[in-house]
């Protein structure tokens, strides 16, 4: 099954003007079919290849020297080593677009590597499947909220199920998972994260014991959406803070978490500063729960928090293709009021709250509303996303509720 991926433009658009162009994402994302598009202007080279691999690990200059003019190299972050080399060799030949790289692990997340191509890498960010690029549709929802184009529109009949909703977050974004049946989808799931255990976690990090990795990720997707207290996992999983840390690193550079960070406009703000925590693919999340659409109406409560970390996935890819340097935050005060995502641009400031239910009223835009007490005149509205059919004002201010399908229908 093809999908339309947005991105491949701002791949393209890289490379007309910079010598590498890095394709980062997690792994069965996507990357290698959107690089193979590129043939044959570019030769395609997997450092998976046994035979490959061990060339380039054991003469990564002497790899590189033997390279065609124009290649793409896929899964650089089996070899690390090689960016040093890649340097070198753009630093003699600086013409544009000379390779595509690709990595299933956050390089600028590996120590030592972040800054190796400085001034001669763009990174262009691919995220598992949006809702919007299954549905065939331009993703748009991200660029309307910012642009100010969301608009009230009164729904003449209910349309949006809330099992489909539901098939969303537990189908996730991984093509592979989404082409499949539900019960294959799980599947599809559980032998990804083996194989990641098993393979990129001792390719990214230092770690003997890959199953508690494993298990440290069960807990995170029963607890995605919630404010991340390490010294409660390490006391839960019996390992050390320290531990839990670094396999908390271990996942965000391998793309399975994301940590939001709290949102402040200064050090001296009443704001809790602990990060929420994110698995990423709410699909992952879905299977390492046991939980399945059909559970939506007697799991509502757990289902609320995939929800809440299924559109913050959703937003974040949108980014990619809408302005890739827009940040993201969470919103919490010591009142408990709280906004599930908040995006900045510079000073500028809009908030997005995630409700489950079918219906929204005013009350629930009291974090969007103390949000933009906090911002004043940088705060450029928000969106209370909910299971219901229509979008209409939250009070006089530049708050709106929306159907949570807005997401992919437009």
């Amino acid at each position: 099954m093809h999908f339309a991926r947005p991105l491949a433009a701002s791949l393209e658009t890289a490379l007309r003007d910079t010598p590498v162009v890095c394709l980062l994402g997690p792994r069965q994302s996507g990357k290698t079919t959107m690089a193979r598009m590129l043939e044959p202007r570019y030769a395609y080279i997997t450092l998976d290849d046994a035979a490959t691999l061990a060339f380039a690990q054991a003469d990564p200059s002497g790899f590189v020297a033997a390279l065609p003019p124009r290649a793409i190299l896929d899964e650089i972050q089996r070899v690390p080593g090689l960016l040093r080399s890649l340097k070198l060799a753009v630093d003699h030949d600086r013409r544009p677009g000379r390779f595509v790289l690709t990595g299933s692990a956050n390089l600028l997340l590996l120590p030592g590597l972040g800054d190796s191509l400085a001034g001669r890498m763009e990174v262009v960010q691919l995220q598992p499947l949006t809702a919007a690029e299954q549905a065939g549709v331009p993703g748009l929802f991200l660029a309307a909220l910012l642009g100010g184009h969301l608009r009230p529109a009164i729904a003449s009949a209910t349309v949006q199920a809330p099992l489909a909703l539901a098939q969303h977050i537990v189908s996730g974004g991984f093509p592979e998972a989404v082409a499949r049946s539900a019960a294959r989808a799980r599947s599809w799931h559980r032998e990804y994260l083996r194989a990641l255990l098993e393979r990129d976690v001792r390719d990214v990090a230092r770690v003997r014991d890959t199953a508690a990795v494993g298990r440290l990720l069960e807990l995170l997707a029963l607890r995605t959406a919630q404010l991340l207290n390490v010294t409660r996992l390490g006391n839960d999983l019996d390992l050390r803070r320290e531990t839990v840390e670094h396999y908390l690193a271990v996942c965000e550079r391998l793309y399975l978490v994301r940590r939001l960070p709290p949102w402040h406009r200064n050090p001296a703000s009443r704001l809790i500063k602990s990060p929420k925590v994110h698995v990423l693919d709410s699909g992952l999340a879905s299977s390492l729960t046991g939980l399945t659409a059909a559970d939506w109406n007697t799991q509502r409560s757990r289902f609320g928090h995939l929800l809440e970390s299924f559109v913050v996935q959703q937003v974040v890819a949108q980014a990619g293709w809408t302005d890739p340097d827009l940040r993201f935050w969470h919103y919490r005060d010591k009142d408990q009021v709280e906004v599930d995502l908040v995006i900045t641009r510079g000073h500028q400031t809009w908030g997005v709250e995630v409700k489950a239910a079918v219906t929204a009223t005013p009350a629930d835009g009291q974090g969007l509303r103390r949000l933009a007490e906090q911002c004043g005149a940088d705060y450029q509205g928000g969106v209370v996303l909910y299971a219901g059919d229509s979008a209409f004002a939250l009070g006089d201010g530049p708050n709106l509720a929306m159907p949570l399908s807005r997401l992919w229908d437009m």
